[in-house]
Parts: structure tokens; C-alpha cells; sequence
């Protein structure tokens, strides 16, 4: 009997470095997110810079990933964690500079709320670095807390800046 294939869902990641070379980390970070078993496609926005939030240290780069993937949210955590470990990310302290960070934000719209996993994100709804790459690739995106606009203003004062060379689309 042959072993039936979940049905994808959208699930949305948040991407962030401002250690070594960010950029490049980012783009290797989409390419093994890409590669990543379950994930069949992955479309970033654009790459931004911003100021640290609630830290200090460089400017980050961030992106946001939509995937298209049969893995469950726990299992993409995992997946994500792994490929962090990979970058050599470390957490000697809550918001410290870092190779690499990614965060599950989104997974089809589903809640999930336990001691390893909340979704949506319980911030990202406050970050305009997640925020503004997420209306790149859904412009008419509701949260709970209001649309991406209505959110967006309500950060106005965080510093986001387009980078040139955008992430380019990868179809699996």
C-alpha cells in the first residue's frame, strides 16, 4: 500500500542575520530551505536591512520565505533549528547578534500553542522587518491584529531599508 502525501500547506519564515556576511548567509539559508525534504517551493520577498529591535549590535538583514510544504509545524521547527545549527547559530543571550535566525511565523493560519511552538509568531505583529517582507508576498494578508497596513503604521518608527539584489524565486 503505498503511503498517501499530506496535503501542502503555506507556511511563512522569517529570516534574519547580522553576523559575518548576512546576505549571502540569507540566500544559502533559501537555497537549503529549497532543499529541505517537504518543502516544495520557496519564494522569498525582498531582502531589507534594519536596526536591531530590543538589542544591540549591527544592522540585520531580513527576509520573509512563503513555502509550499507537506511538513507539519513541529517538523519544519526542527528543520529550521537545523539549518540555524548549520550557520553556526548560538543563543548566549535572549536577542544577541546572530548568524542566523529563523522563525516560523505562519503555517496555513493554524494556532499552535505549546511549549515548543506558538503560532502565529507572538511577535510579529510589532516587527516591521517581518511585517513589510511579508506584504511583499501577500499584500492582502489579515492577522488578528489588523492588516499588514494597519500594523505597519504602528511601527513606523522602526528603520527598514530595501536592499538592492532581491532574492529571486526557487521552484522545486
Amino acid at each position: 500500500m503505498k503511503a498517501r502525501m499530506a496535503s501542502p500547506a503555506t507556511a511563512y519564515v522569517g529570516l534574519g542575520a547580522n553576523l559575518g556576511n548576512a546576505k549571502a548567509t540569507l540566500q544559502q539559508a533559501l537555497n537549503e530551505l529549497q532543499a529541505t525534504p517537504g518543502v516544495l517551493s520557496c519564494t522569498p520577498s525582498r531582502f531589507y536591512s534594519s536596526a536591531p529591535v530590543d538589542a544591540t549590535g549591527p544592522d540585520f538583514v531580513n527576509a520573509v520565505a512563503r513555502l509550499e510544504t507537506t511538513l507539519p509545524p513541529h517538523a519544519l521547527l526542527q528543520a529550521l533549528q537545523s539549518i540555524e545549527q548549520h550557520h553556526g547559530r548560538e543563543r548566549p543571550w535572549r536577542n544577541a547578534p546572530r548568524t542566523l535566525d529563523l522563525d516560523l511565523l505562519l503555517h496555513d493560519q493554524q494556532p499552535v500553542n505549546d511549549a515548543v511552538l506558538t503560532l502565529p509568531h507572538p511577535r510579529l505583529h510589532e516587527r516591521a522587518f517581518v511585517l513589510l517582507p511579508l506584504k511583499d508576498l501577500t499584500p492582502h494578508m489579515v492577522l488578528a491584529q489588523g492588516t499588514l497596513d494597519e500594523l505597519l503604521a504602528r511601527c513606523a518608527g522602526q528603520k527598514l531599508d530595501v536592499l538592492p539584489e532581491a532574492g529571486d524565486t526557487l521552484q522545486g
